[in-house]
C-alpha cells in the first residue's frame, strides 16, 4: 500500500499535514509545551506526547499581540492580522517537498515585529518557494513583550530568545521526519528576528544548533542591561497595579498586559531607557528588547563575538539602503520634523544628536527631516551590522538590498522589510495598491535573491567574496555586484 507523505512521526506522536503544489505543509505543529497556568513565565518545556494522528492543516494560535494599521500601506503581510488566541503557540510551521527525502538543507525563519507583535504565519514569508527549491523550511512563533522580553524578577530572563533556541532544538531532533538535515540548518530572520539571531550566534546557551545564519536588518546591539529594563518592569507594574515581580505579573491577564504594553510604547510614554552613555539602543523603536548580563547572553554580542563567540556560523547579513524610510515617509515625519525637534527626537536615544545630524548634513542645505532619516538609517541599522561583522570570527558576507519601492510617490524606496518578498519569492503578497512594493515589483530580482538565500543555506556559496574591516566589500542586490564601501559617517558617533 502506498504511503500517505502527508502524515509523518516526530518524537511527541505522528501528524497530518496538507499535500498541494508538489510540496507538502505541516502547520501549527508544536515544538515545546504550552506556556500557559504555571509555565507563562517559565523556560520552554518539552511538549507531552500525543496519540493518534495530530491535524497539522491549519495554522494554529499564535503569542498575545496587536497589530495596527499603518498610514498608507498593507503590512498584514509582513507582520500578520493579529493575535489568534490558543495556548499551544509555541509552534512551526513546516514546508517539505518530500518528507521521505534524506538530507535535505534545513532553513528557519524567525519572525520580526519589534519584539512585540508578528507571527510566523504572515503571507510575506511562507515557504513554499524554499520547498520547492528543494529546502525543507521551518517558521517559529515565540514568546512577544511582557511574556518574552521583560526581565521580571523571580522568572527567567530573554523567555522569547530562550523559546527560540528551544525550538532550533526540535528542529535538530525532527528535521528527518520532514526530509530535512538536522546537521545542515541555516537559521534566518528579519528585524526583530534577525537581531535575535544576532543574539543566538554570540549565545552559548545556541552554539552547535545551527550551521549558517543569515541576517536581515539587524544585528546583536538592540540589547539592554537588566537593571535598565527594570525601570520598564516598574513602569508598566505601576500602570497594572501590581507587584514588579513575579507573582504580580502571573496576575496579569494577557489583555490587559496588551492594554499596558500599547500605552508604554507611545511616543509620549515617559519612560527613560538609556544606558551609563546615554545611549538607547533600540532608538525608540520598542520598549522591549533582549537583555544582556544573564547566562544566555553573559555580555553584549560584539563582546562575544571578539572573543569567538560564533565562530563556527558562516553569516551572511545585510541591511535596507533606506531602512526608516517606512516609520518616517508614510507618517510624514521626514518632510515635517524641523532641525530643533530633530535634534531633540535624536539626543532621547543619542548623546552627540546635534554633531550626528550636522555630519549627515543638516546645516549645510539637507532638509533636517531627510538628515534626521539618513542618520537613523545608519544609526539603527546600516553601521551596526557593519559592526557586527567586523567582530564576527567567522566566515562573513555583506548584503545591501538597494531596490527602490515606488510606494508613497516614489519615496519608499529601500525601506525596511522591502527585502522579504524577494528573500520569499512571494511578491505577490506585497503588490498592489496598498502593497509594500507597488504594482510591479520586478520578479527577475526575487529569482536572484532567493536563489542566493538557498545556494548559501545548501552549502554555503555565494558570488562575492568576504566582508572585512579592511575591504568592506559589500554585495548590492539590485544592481547584482559586490561594490567596496566607504565608511559610512555614523562611524564616529556609534560604538
Amino acid at each position: 500500500m502506498e504511503r500517505d507523505q502527508s502524515i509523518v512521526r516526530i518524537a511527541t506522536g505522528e501528524i497530518r499535514g496538507i499535500a498541494s503544489d508538489g510540496i507538502i505543509r505541516f502547520l501549527g505543529v508544536p515544538y515545546a509545551a504550552a506556556p500557559v497556568g504555571d509555565l507563562r513565565f517559565a523556560a520552554p518545556q518539552p511538549h507531552a506526547p500525543w496519540d493518534g494522528i495530530r491535524d497539522a492543516t491549519e495554522s494554529g494560535p499564535n503569542a498575545p499581540h496587536l497589530v495596527k494599521p499603518f498610514p498608507g500601506l498593507d503590512v498584514a503581510p509582513l507582520i500578520g492580522t493579529g493575535w489568534a488566541r490558543g495556548d499551544d503557540y509555541l509552534s512551526v510551521n513546516v514546508w517539505t517537498p518530500d518528507p521521505a527525502a534524506k538530507g535535505l538543507p534545513v532553513m528557519v525563519f524567525i519572525h520580526g515585529g519589534a519584539f512585540v507583535l508578528g507571527s510566523k504565519d504572515a503571507s510575506v514569508h511562507d515557504g513554499s518557494g524554499f520547498a520547492k527549491a528543494g529546502m525543507v523550511c521551518i517558521a517559529i512563533n515565540y514568546r512577544l513583550g511582557i511574556d518574552g522580553f521583560l526581565p521580571i524578577p523571580g522568572i527567567p530572563t530573554n523567555l522569547g530568545l530562550r523559546d527560540q533556541i528551544a525550538a532550533l532544538k526540535w528542529v535538530r531532533e525532527n528535521a528527518a521526519a520532514f526530509g530535512g538535515d538536522g546537521g545542515n540548518i541555516t537559521v534566518f530572520g528579519e528585524s526583530a528576528g534577525a537581531m535575535s539571531i544576532g543574539n543566538l550566534i554570540a549565545s552559548p546557551l545556541a552554539q552547535g544548533l545551527f550551521r549558517r545564519a543569515i541576517v536581515q536588518s539587524g544585528h546583536g546591539s538592540m540589547t539592554r542591561e537588566i537593571g535598565v529594563m527594570q525601570r520598564l518592569v516598574k513602569k508598566l507594574a505601576k500602570m497594572l497595579g501590581v507587584s514588579p515581580d513575579a507573582e504580580g505579573f502571573r496576575s496579569v491577564s494577557y489583555e490587559d498586559g496588551l492594554i499596558a504594553l500599547e500605552k508604554i510604547s507611545q511616543p509620549t510614554a515617559r519612560i527613560d531607557l538609556r544606558d551609563s552613555n546615554g545611549r538607547e539602543p533600540l532608538f525608540g523603536l520598542s520598549r522591549f528588547s533582549p537583555v544582556h548580563g544573564d547566562d544566555l547572553l553573559p555580555e553584549p554580542a560584539l563582546d562575544l563575538l571578539a572573543k569567538g563567540a560564533g565562530a563556527d556560523v558562516e553569516l551572511l547579513i545585510g541591511t535596507n539602503a533606506e531602512e526608516m524610510n517606512l516609520y518616517l515617509v508614510p507618517t510624514g515625519v521626514r518632510e515635517k520634523i524641523g532641525k530643533w525637534l530633530a535634534i531633540y527626537a535624536l539626543h532621547k536615544s543619542h548623546p552627540n544628536a546635534r554633531k550626528t545630524l550636522r555630519a549627515y548634513g543638516m546645516g549645510s542645505g539637507k532638509k533636517p527631516g531627510q538628515a534626521f532619516t539618513d542618520a537613523l538609517n545608519d544609526l539603527v541599522f546600516r553601521w551596526p551590522a557593519r559592526r557586527f561583522a567586523e567582530e564576527h570570527r567567522g566566515r562573513t558576507h555583506m548584503y545591501e538590498f538597494e531596490w527602490r519601492s515606488p510606494q508613497s510617490g516614489g519615496e519608499l524606496g529601500a525601506c525596511h522589510g522591502i527585502e522579504l518578498g524577494f528573500v520569499f519569492d512571494t511578491l505577490a503578497s506585497v503588490t498592489g495598491p496598498e502593497g509594500l512594493a507597488g504594482e510591479a515589483p520586478p520578479q527577475e530580482l526575487a529569482d536572484r535573491t532567493h536563489k542566493l538565500w538557498v545556494d548559501f543555506a545548501r552549502d554555503g556559496v555565494l558570488p562575492w567574496g568576504e566582508f572585512d574591516r579592511e575591504g568592506r566589500l559589500v554585495y548590492q542586490l539590485a544592481a547584482g555586484s559586490a561594490v567596496r564601501e566607504a565608511q559610512m559617517a555614523a562611524a564616529a558617533f556609534q560604538a
